[in-house]
């Protein structure tokens, strides 16, 4: 049977790691992997989600299934977190799922069986795995102005005349904030824009809420999918508690659907939980177990809401310090763009030329298309990042 196959194309971000990993050099900069890192490199277990397990070895009795549907509790406690009252609750559905990818997966598998074929717009750029997820669900994939490569900010009314032109058989992706690659994001204004033209043309908004808190706050960051999603009657929004709980390995998210009434939603959601049944069949309650323990409990709440404050304070930090090195040493502003962005990552706009000279000659690891993780700035070494990258665009 094997002999039919060829090998499949290698993973670049994988790939990436591999190389850094191999490189000698003391003084290297890892830029390229996308999870958070403190100040001393390394990716840290929150205090609010050591305390969480302790409490959950302490008080377990079983480890049995949980129930297609997942945790109920953390369902619940993560409606509340990102939708907030934006969305009438008996219209709304959830369900766990491994990870963001894994809600964005099922709830993808979602739209093909209620309109096969369907065509899914995405942000011009987009997340890598967002098309390939679409695509293995059968579904067709567009691009949608996004990222301006002049300015490293939104194309909006490229955007916006692009989504005004479409139609009720059209699903748009929207990075619900921290846009990843590009970090840069759309103003509440804009949201309120693009709000409303979902609402005129019908089109199903699918949002894409994978680094809430990360942004401005978490009410902030949560701002357009609320927005959108109390101005339509039907959207889908996949949620992953990876980077702002810090469960990377826990694999925890949640597929969310939200219908015209009661009545649609239970069909909807008997179609989800049918999806679910036949693939992973039933989800892993650790992760979502740590997060119902953390959003129920008024203490673990506060400190871990200090924590995702304090890391959300440092990639600003370290994005003002980057901008204003670059300033300083090139008398340019060129790259304040990096200041304005948002999130953990920034698109810098140069060439893979570029990026793999960066690597060679200064130790600068980052993804072929200049993305960075801002995260992983070593904070005693701006200045260093900032000459490799000065260095590499003369």
């Amino acid at each position: 049977m094997f002999e039919t196959l060829s090998k499949a194309p290698g993973d670049k971000i994988l790939a990436l790691m591999g190389e850094y990993a191999a490189d000698p050099r003391t003084d290297k900069i890892d830029l390229g992997v996308g999870v958070y890192k403190d100040e001393t490199g390394t990716t840290p277990i929150m205090s609010a989600v050591r305390k969480a397990e302790e409490r959950i070895l302490e008080a377990g009795t079983t480890k049995t299934y949980l129930g297609i549907a997942g945790n109920k509790g953390f369902g619940a406690a993560v409606l509340d977190l990102a939708l907030g009252d934006a969305v009438e609750r008996s219209r709304v559905r959830i369900a766990q799922a491994p990870g963001g990818t894994g809600s964005l997966w099922v709830l993808m598998q979602l739209i093909n069986r209620a309109r096969p074929g369907a065509t899914v717009w995405v942000s011009d750029p987009t997340w890598p795995n967002h098309n390939p997820i679409a695509e293995n669900a059968g579904l067709t994939v567009k691009k949608y102005p996004y990222f301006d490569t002049q300015t490293r900010g939104v194309k909006f009314d490229a955007m916006l005349a692009t989504l005004d032109g479409l139609g009720p058989q059209d699903i748009v992706l929207l990075h619900g904030c921290c846009h990843n690659p590009t970090g840069a994001n759309l103003s509440n204004e804009q949201w309120d824009a693009v709000a409303a033209s979902l609402a005129r043309t019908g089109a199903l908004p699918f949002i894409d809420l994978a680094y809430l808190g990360f942004g401005d706050g978490l009410a902030e960051d949560a701002y357009g999918t609320r927005k959108v999603l109390a101005a339509v009657p039907e959207a889908l929004v996949a949620f992953s508690g990876s980077k702002n709980f810090g469960l990377y390995r826990e694999r925890i998210g949640a597929a969310i659907l939200v219908a015209r009434d009661a009545a649609h939603a239970d069909i909807a959601n008997s179609q989800l939980l049918n999806i679910i049944r036949g693939a992973y069949s039933q989800p892993p309650d650790h992760g979502a177990e740590i997060i119902r323990t953390i959003l129920e409990d008024a203490q673990l709440r506060a400190e871990w809401e200090t924590e995702l404050n304090e890391m959300r304070a440092r990639m600003i930090r370290l994005r003002e310090k980057l901008a204003d090195a670059i300033r300083q040493k090139s008398n340019s502003e060129d790259f304040d763009f990096i200041a304005r962005h948002r999130g953990m990552f920034s698109l810098l706009g140069l060439d893979n030329a570029t990026v793999e000279h960066v690597k060679a000659a200064r130790g600068v690891y980052m993804i072929g298309d200049s993305r960075i993780n801002v995260a992983g700035i070593p904070e005693d070494r701006v200045g260093d990042l900032a000459d490799a990258l000065l260095a590499g665009t003369k």
